[in-house]
């Protein structure tokens, strides 16, 4: 199943985008984004790719201070990109109370991960990528699975303005080292393939 897209008056604020975002009526169980402005709603993503983010999120359960938290539908903004991102995982130190209950802002995060779907792997290679780096996020994993060369996972830090610099990248069976303050082994030989 592919996502569905809602385009946005141009001349609309970010302000009022995110509003309409919080205030609709979206289908239930949906996975409703706002990537370089405009409202993305997905399925619920399916068995093996959950699958992954449960398998990366035990590990970093593993390592994480007591107060950090790993989220699975925290959504995240990016203001500057005109993004509201939900990444499969996201780890954010303890934080106090927002403006809203419904997002905070992706400055916060110490690591986004995204696996990707076949129908929307664009997105996490390109436009959340480039979000993630804006927003100052120090590292992101990406898990590949459609990736060009086979499934791999590529983790990506040092992020400059919209760009990351590229650390490493495992073939699916590898295993992928992610850095302080995580310092975790992240085999990918548990991860189920396509």
């Amino acid at each position: 199943m592919r996502a569905l897209t809602v385009d946005h008056d141009p001349e609309q604020s970010w302000d009022d985008l995110v509003r309409f975002w919080e205030e609709m009526e979206w289908p239930e169980g949906s996975k409703v984004e706002i990537i370089e402005g405009i409202i993305t709603v997905s399925p619920a993503p399916a068995y093996r790719h959950n699958v992954i983010a449960e398998r990366i999120q035990r590990r970093l359960y593993s390592v994480i201070p007591e107060d950090w938290g790993i989220f699975q539908t925290l959504a995240i903004a990016v203001p500057s990109r005109l993004g509201m991102l939900m990444p499969d995982l996201v780890v954010v130190p303890a934080w106090e109370d927002t403006d809203t209950d419904t997002h905070i802002p992706a400055a916060l995060a110490e690591l986004g991960v995204e696996v990707t779907s076949r129908s929307n792997a664009r997105h996490d290679r390109v436009s959340k990528l480039a979000a993630y780096a804006t927003a100052g996020i120090p590292l992101y994993l990406l898990v590949d699975r459609w990736g060009p060369d086979g499934p791999t996972a590529t983790l990506y830090g040092e992020p400059k303005g919209s760009v990351y610099r590229p650390l490493s990248t495992v073939k699916f069976g590898e295993a992928i080292e992610i850095p302080a303050p995580f310092d975790v082994t992240i085999d990918t030989s548990v991860f189920p393939d396509k």
